[in-house]
């Protein structure tokens, strides 16, 4: 897996917003080069035992849906969360391969872009965040991103700690 530049070929909103996202989708990705199906699975940090790589994973490609598909289209939210067991994603992901997980998360990156292109930044969310803030679709590509970026930093820590592998 190479990572794209995060350098856009375009200085308009839309293009800089996409290579971004897809720039850390793609460091999330690479991150996870290589590792073995046990250090997918492993959980290092005794504060967060469900923060595995393959855990991180799942819970990007299912924040990726939510904020698509349940805030943005207002689609029924059909997440693997409940309110019992809200961390659900990360926990359920330790039965699942990694690279089932990987793939997974790339052919839904695809579909996002597909949907992305469609609707002007400004077009605003179905439903509104659980704090009644009325939204666009620029401001959920941003919280994206912020969010990847966010976990590439655990993904990296973790990878680290793992098999001494840097610098993905």
């Amino acid at each position: 897996m190479t990572r794209i530049d995060d350098t856009p070929a375009a200085w308009d909103d839309r293009t800089q917003l996409t290579t971004f996202l897809d720039y850390t989708r793609d460091t999330a990705r690479a991150k996870c080069e290589g590792v073995s199906a046990e250090h997918a699975r492993t959980a290092l940090l005794p504060g967060s035992p469900l923060m595995t790589l393959s855990g991180l994973i799942n819970h990007l490609r299912w924040v990726e849906y939510f904020w698509f598909q349940v805030v943005f289209l207002g689609e029924e939210d059909e997440g693997p969360w409940t309110d019992e067991d809200p961390d659900r994603e990360m926990r359920i992901a330790v039965d699942i391969p990694l690279p089932e997980l990987l793939d997974a998360y790339t052919e839904q990156s695809a579909r996002y872009r597909e949907l992305v292109a469609k609707h002007p930044l400004d077009t605003k969310a179905q439903r509104t965040t659980r704090q009644g803030h009325a939204i666009d679709l620029r401001w959920i590509l941003h919280h994206l991103t912020e969010e990847t970026a966010r976990h590439n930093g655990h993904l990296d820590i973790l990878r680290e700690m793992l098999d001494g592998s840097t610098g993905s």
